[in-house]
């Protein structure tokens, strides 16, 4: 049976990397409806390749634009505009899968309507766990929805699992690559360029990722995910520099087993697991050579010269409205640093600012974590001025 698939963020690299998985099995998937931003070409490139139902975008100057392109290259398309479009394109009853694949919190809602609807979901937007992981995982279990991570390390722990509540778990490992300063002076830091955070080791990844892969805020927001997705605390969470990205997380067991799941730095394998589960699909990912292996290192992550893992795991510690005020005030910054408006090292210090002066409530709704969003987002964007 042919199973229809919504790729929210289709124009973004984990968007793309998941039409190129299923443009390799159009014999068990079709595309429903593809969302995107700002990339209209690319879009419209999509949409002449795969014929989806609906394309997505955030305005009415942007559908106009799409809908001349659209009008030779694939007339039967509609284009829809907006968050309520997204949501109504993710809970459609003509939906099986849906990617979430958004980057930030305007993922939220869209998410939230695919859990509510029963969908089986590829998660790869971190926003819905970190700002609203509680409302997120009950949507999940109300709905009877299939939540899959999609992030490589999570993804990995759930492979290596042999079930999300076995007794005999002891710890998850989760392996960070580092990111680009890895080895660098903490009072070179300061200098680094956006350029230079961009410049992943390993990794093909969007700008905003690249740079919270840099100051291992990216491994932060993972901690986050881990403790919803598999019901931990951040104490039960190791996190472990291994540069070379071949294993790509781990599970510790009572009797001393350590089961970890290896492959290629390919976003394209836990896309393939994700829309295949229970069974598996080629990736398009070449085999892992092992005889091409220098070797594979592991290290203490740094939390000193890196303070943004540390933020997360006491975001998560604090509860309540704390995750979603740390990652409203982390695209903040993160888009300041990338325009050139603060410097690397003051990402962290802003963050840091920002969550402890924040209040802290119990979560409510979706509305009241979009206020503790903005708000954060506000107090961020003072601190970023004040530079």
């Amino acid at each position: 049976m042919v199973q229809r698939v919504t790729v929210l963020g289709a124009t973004g690299s984990i968007g793309q990397s998941t039409l190129d998985v299923l443009s390799r099995h159009l014999d068990q998937y079709e595309v429903f409806a593809l969302s995107g931003h700002r990339n209209l070409r690319l879009l419209a490139e999509q949409c002449a390749q795969f014929r989806p139902e609906f394309a997505v975008v955030p305005d009415d100057l942007a559908a106009v634009e799409l809908m001349a392109a659209l009008a030779l290259l694939s007339p039967a398309t509609q284009v829809l505009v907006g968050e309520d479009a997204l949501s109504r394109i993710a809970a459609s009853r003509e939906v099986d899968i849906v990617m979430a694949a958004i980057v930030g919190a305007a993922g939220l809602r869209p998410t939230l309507a695919a859990a509510n609807a029963g969908k089986k979901i590829l998660l790869a937007n971190k926003e819905s766990l970190v700002v609203a992981g509680h409302l997120l995982m009950q949507a999940v279990e109300q709905g009877g929805a299939t939540l899959l991570p999609v992030d490589s390390e999570h993804n990995a722990i759930f492979q290596c699992l042999s079930s999300p509540s076995d007794p005999a778990v002891v710890s998850v490992v989760l392996t960070a690559s580092g990111g680009p300063f890895r080895t660098l002076p903490a009072a070179d830091l300061v200098n680094v360029t956006p350029e230079q955070a961009c410049a992943h080791p390993n990794w093909s990844m969007g700008q905003k990722i690249s740079v919270d892969s840099a100051t291992l805020m990216n491994k932060g927001l993972e901690l986050i995910e881990a403790c919803w997705l598999f019901d931990l605390q951040p104490s039960d969470i190791e996190v472990v520099v291994h540069p070379q990205s071949v294993i790509h997380s781990m599970v510790r067991y009572v009797d001393g087993s350590v089961i970890a799941q290896m492959g290629a730095p390919d976003m394209r394998t836990p896309i393939a697991y994700g829309l295949a589960w229970p069974e598996r699909i080629d990736a398009g990912v070449a085999p892992l050579d092992f005889h091409a292996l220098a070797g594979l290192t592991f290290e203490q992550a740094d939390i000193a010269r890196f303070p943004c893992l540390r933020l997360a795991a006491e975001a998560m510690v604090m509860g309540g409205t704390a995750p979603a005020v740390l990652n409203a005030a982390n695209e903040e910054t993160v888009a300041a640093f990338l325009a050139g408006d603060i410097g690397f090292m003051d990402i962290p210090r802003i963050n840091e600012q920002v969550l402890t002066s924040s209040p802290v409530d119990p979560v409510v709704d979706v509305d009241q974590l979009l206020a503790a969003d903005q708000a954060a987002r506000l107090r961020a964007r003072q601190l970023i001025e004040g530079v």
